[in-house]
């Protein structure tokens, strides 16, 4: 297989950080044997949500640190990895969030490339904190169970 190598850009794009995340959350599924040991373990990770935080520019760890332990964080990182390549809707809800979505079209279209660039910018903000906290629970994980790199 071909390698090319990323350019700043690239590295910066939407389908890299989506396969990075997707990438840390197959190694975290991996490298987690049992996940019930995750269980009742605290999250240490304030420091390293900090770090993610700052490099992005934005205050997303709230919406991380609302896990309370690493089998919560195990469990989330797993939906959002299926959501990415699965998709979010499935049947009747589909058809529910379309009406919704056709309803707030019409009032928003004045400025989409203004609205995509926002939310673009947002979701690579939260997919470089979920494979930074993917990568966390994997090295936790490990120290746990007395598995060292």
């Amino acid at each position: 297989m071909m390698q090319i190598s990323e350019s700043y850009k690239q590295k910066n794009s939407l389908f890299n950080a989506m396969n990075r995340f997707i990438g840390a959350v197959n190694n975290m599924d991996q490298t987690v044997m049992v996940p019930s040991l995750l269980r009742d373990v605290p999250l240490d990770d304030a420091e390293d949500l900090k770090a993610v935080s700052g490099a992005n520019g934005t205050n997303g760890g709230a919406y991380l640190q609302q896990v309370g332990d690493m089998y919560s964080s195990y469990v989330l990182l797993k939906s959002i990895r299926n959501d990415i390549e699965w998709g979010v809707l499935q049947g009747e809800e589909r058809r529910k969030e379309k009406a919704v979505v056709v309803e707030a079209a019409a009032a928003e279209e004045d400025d989409l490339e203004k609205q995509f660039h926002f939310h673009l910018k947002g979701l690579h903000a939260v997919l470089s904190k979920l494979t930074c906290k993917a990568n966390t629970l994997t090295t936790r994980y490990k120290e746990e169970i007395g598995c060292g790199n």
